[in-house]
């Protein structure tokens, strides 16, 4: 029976440098669930609405939505993630997740954000994808897509419905009186108490 290979650059190490190593890498674990928490990394995985909220600059968008027809029937997810298998659902709201923590950690967010290409491509998909029959057979618009839109043969669905489901203009100061279910600070108590004392 053959003795399993052992590998060089672990077994080259003394018991204390496994120990450090160990702690190292339980640190760097530790730390990165610990900042992933903060994110509220786990309210990204369902469909609930609040998790968009978990930044301050999407509460008019929530708040506009809460209180429009889409409020009742649909998610954000519904309209801003694709909806063709759960692999490319999550790789998108994976990558667009991302950019959006870039954005946010690099402070150039914009005060109104606009959905960049590949999002307005997946809204529209999702406009199309239920809204099939009113665009076929009642009102005959037949099944334009984004990127036809963009060729110049049709009009994107918000082109004239701009104030669905969003209300129109957002920005931080266009529903300054919204009761909007923002989350509970991650942040533990003591360390702001101690923030607070700066």
């Amino acid at each position: 029976m053959k003795k399993p290979k052992k590998i060089p650059l672990i077994s080259n190490l003394t018991y204390l440098q496994k120990v450090l190593l160990l702690v190292l890498c339980g640190a760097v674990v530790g730390a990165g669930a610990y900042f992933c928490y903060l994110l509220r990394v786990h309210t990204y995985m369902g469909d609930d609405s609040k998790a968009c909220i978990n930044c301050h600059i999407m509460t008019p968008y929530y708040s506009t939505w809460m209180h429009s027809s889409h409020g009742r029937d649909a998610t954000c997810n519904d309209c801003h993630v694709p909806h063709q298998n759960v692999a490319k659902k999550y790789l998108f709201k994976g990558t667009d997740g991302m950019k959006h923590v870039f954005a946010f950690v690099t402070r150039s967010e914009r005060q109104v954000p606009e959905a960049q290409q590949a999002s307005s491509q997946v809204i529209m998909d999702n406009c199309i994808r239920c809204h099939t029959e009113l665009n076929t057979e009642l009102v005959k618009t037949g099944k334009v897509d984004y990127m036809l839109t963009q060729a110049g043969e049709g009009k994107a669905c918000w082109d004239c419905h701009r104030t669905v489901p969003h209300g129109g203009k957002n920005s931080l100061a266009s529903t300054p009186n919204a009761v909007v279910p923002l989350p509970d600070s991650p942040v533990p108590e003591w360390l702001q108490q101690i923030m607070n004392k700066k």
